[in-house]
């Protein structure tokens, strides 16, 4: 990983660094510390723009940017502004009127789209496709760049195992191996091979780390893990992101085991800095620092930046700690010069890597307005949207929708809601882009198209399901669209039950009971606990929140245009009572049995309802032929995949292992290759894994990184839950 870093440690530019730090005065050196967001003067309703996210709200809000400070060369960069020309206009007021010039850098979280809104990150995932993902980052970074942003806010590396927690829409899911690989990949697409290129831009692995495993599910709250987890769980996405060369790191707002993560000088010095050899800067999240106060670990907001600073964050978004009050510090003997002078180093690294001193100006508006929502970014959201999707049942081969169905209802508070598929941290996309399921479907069948809400997806006002009961009547099949709204996941948005919100189970069971086949179609930013549509549904298709194609990607599956393929990435309970739940479990010395005494409950399995991994498809697949080959220094598996159905279909095969014997309990299975196939009707074949022996070990009591001899298992499947099962050994 180290020499992945390196080259952020360019002679040319560390020299010119060494003269600009020369001639900087401490004061500018704070405000190179510090990130502001500009402030609103005058009315706005931000929740209202939280309901109903649109752009053009955006534009008459009068801001005060404290172009004083940037005179002064006192501010290193901000957050949340946009347009390019904007943003060269506060630019030239740095370069022009401060003393020395230093370029600003703009930043803004730009998760899964700019004005292309792609699916949720979770989504994204459950294509099993990492090159999907750079290339949606990289359009991502295109658009954003136009505007004349320098860096986002992403990508969000937090493994999530507990789906209360709103922000697991966000993430990767709940594995780290499959994580990792989406980490690299979307810090490709927005950095590209050349920082300098216009068309990219910094990305930010956030947030550092352990903030997923907040304790109930409840965003912002405390985590408390063994090293070991954190080490061999929460680590590796990071590691990943450093690896791929990831500009900056974003300290995170959770405690981890009493240490706040804005202030942990062992995340982020000895395990970031020491042992991953990461050369980029550090942001806090916003307000992370200040918040030391709040959590108890700092005294007051000086107190806060003295400990934050210290233990290894670079730069204060919004708390202003580091610049009115390390100046102090420094002059107190408090705060080591030189530990000021190795901050503003990376943060002036990362601004020569981008090219800001010798082009400042990225953008203008003639291009910003040619870059978004091009054809081709659309064909690729469309084309992304409809590998996210997942198909969880099909009985009786209901879908793909017959073409010669004559009435279609389409029932459901989301299926007319084009703002809702655009989810969670959209707020640069607009719902007028986005195409609803309701249309989707309208634009793909000749059928008649009957369309009835149902009631609210709130729950909020009372439940009249008359006129829905009364077009699935009239209908040849059912289209069920239900799940929840994009305000429902992400950031704050924790839920306490993960069933589908207010009275949207009731207008299903009303819609069943007409005896229509009933097509249910989930949009939702997490996993959900229904078991009821588990059980009674005639199919279930996950499409979560897709952007701006989610429509004609839900109709393109839903009449056989496109088979799905997609992988569920985290698992989906049985109930809410069974979360955290997680395919990578460590084994207990009582599992579940029928023995009374064993790891169950009294009132529902322990088993969820629908595994990681898990994904049907519209043709079926055969495993056979595992061969296991250890050797020395990798052991090679194979297995014969063929498709025995009558579709052309795509298949995830997916490769666990498991450490039989152990001197500390290992995990029931953990994830360790995967690779997705296209196989035509009647075709087979076989796929090979080659295994590193240094790659599945794991750390000790006393934290040694070790590989010990013994008893490995293997599965090769379509899902953690089922699989051929071979073994090997390591006798070294």
């Amino acid at each position: 990983m180290k020499d992945k870093q390196s080259q952020w440690l360019n002679p040319v530019i560390e020299a010119k660094i060494d003269a600009l730090l020369g001639q900087m005065t401490l004061l500018e050196k704070a405000g190179q510390l510090t990130q502001l967001g500009a402030s609103i003067v005058g009315g706005f309703d931000f929740n209202a723009f939280l309901e109903n996210p649109d752009p053009e709200m955006l534009k008459n809000v009068r801001r005060d940017f404290h172009e004083d400070w940037i005179k002064q060369g006192t501010v290193g960069s901000y957050l949340g502004v946009q347009g390019a020309e904007e943003i060269n206009r506060l630019q030239k007021i740095a370069l022009e009127e401060s003393r020395l010039g230093i370029p600003l850098i703009f930043g803004l979280d730009v998760i899964h789209g700019y004005r292309t809104i792609f699916p949720i990150p979770l989504a994204e995932v459950c294509s099993w496709e990492p090159e999907l993902a750079r290339k949606t980052a990289e359009v991502a970074a295109r658009e954003a760049a136009a505007a004349g942003l320098h860096w986002t806010f992403a990508p969000m590396m937090d493994i999530a195992r507990d789906a209360r927690w709103g922000r697991i829409a966000e993430g990767a899911g709940e594995d780290p191996c499959l994580g990792s690989a989406f980490a690299a990949a979307r810090v490709r697409g927005f950095q590209g091979d050349d920082l300098t290129d216009p068309q990219h831009m910094a990305a930010c692995a956030k947030h550092y780390i352990g903030y997923g495993a907040a304790v109930a599910g409840r965003d912002y709250n405390t985590v408390e893990m063994a090293l070991q987890t954190l080490h061999e769980v929460y680590l590796p996405p990071f590691a990943a992101a450093v690896d791929a060369g990831v500009a900056t790191f974003m300290s995170a707002f959770n405690d981890l085991n009493g240490v706040p993560t804005s202030a942990n000088r062992y995340t982020l010095t000895e395990v970031l800095r020491d042992r991953l050899g990461f050369n980029g800067f550090v942001v806090s999240d916003s307000n992370s620092i200040g918040e030391l106060v709040m959590h108890g670990y700092a005294s007051d907001r000086k107190d806060a930046g003295k400990k934050a600073l210290l233990a290894g964050v670079d730069m204060d978004m919004v708390t202003e700690s580091f610049r009115f009050d390390i100046p102090e510090l420094v002059e107190a003997g408090v705060v080591p010069l030189n530990v000021v002078d190795t901050a503003v180093r990376r943060i002036l690294r990362v601004k020569f890597m981008l090219g800001l001193f010798d082009q400042p100006y990225r953008s203008n508006s003639a291009i910003e307005t040619a870059a978004q929502l091009r054809p081709d970014h659309l064909e690729l959201a469309r084309e992304a949207a409809r590998r996210s999707i997942v198909l969880l049942k099909n009985e009786a081969g209901i879908l793909p929708l017959n073409k010669t169905l004559k009435t279609i209802a389409v029932i459901g508070p989301l299926a007319d809601s084009p703002a809702d598929m655009l989810g969670s941290w959209s707020f640069t996309g607009s719902a007028q882009d986005a195409v609803s399921i309701l249309s989707g479907i309208q634009s793909a069948t000749g059928a008649e198209v009957l369309y009835a809400q149902g009631c609210a997806a709130d729950g909020k006002q009372p439940a009249d399901f008359s006129e829905a009961v009364e077009i699935a009547k009239k209908s040849d099949v059912v289209i069920a669209v239900v799940g929840e709204t994009a305000r429902m996941s992400g950031e704050a948005a924790s839920r306490q039950d993960i069933g589908l919100p207010g009275h949207q189970e009731a207008l299903l069971k009303a819609i069943w009971q007409t005896g229509v086949p009933l097509v249910v179609v989930l949009s939702n930013g997490r996993p959900l606990a229904l078991p009821w549509v588990a059980q009674n549904a005639g199919a279930v298709l996950e499409t979560w929140q897709l952007g701006v194609q989610a429509g004609p990607a839900v109709a393109d599956v839903l009449f056989g245009a496109f088979n799905p393929a997609g992988k569920l990435a985290a698992t989906f309970p049985y109930a809410v009572g069974q979360v955290p739940i997680y395919y990578n479990r460590p084994l207990t010395g009582r599992p579940a049995s029928d023995f009374w005494f064993t790891s169950k409950y009294l009132d529902g399995p322990v088993e969820p309802l629908y595994p990681f991994g898990f994904g049907l498809s519209y043709t079926q697949f055969a495993y056979s032929d595992l061969i296991v080959t250890p050797g020395a220094e990798t052991i090679t598996i194979q297995a014969a995949i063929t498709n025995t159905g009558s579709l052309a279909g795509e298949e995830v095969v997916q490769l666990y292992l498991r450490d039989v014997t152990a001197s500390r309990v290992r995990p029931i299975k953990e994830l360790k290759g995967f690779q997705k196939i296209l196989l035509a009707p009647g075709e087979s074949r076989t796929v090979t894994f080659i295994l590193n022996v240094a790659d599945i070990g794991f750390y000790d009591p006393e934290m040694n990184y070790v590989v010990e001899p013994g008893l490995f298992n293997v599965w090769v499947g379509t899902n953690s839950a089922e699989g051929l099962q071979g073994e090997f050994w390591i006798n070294h």
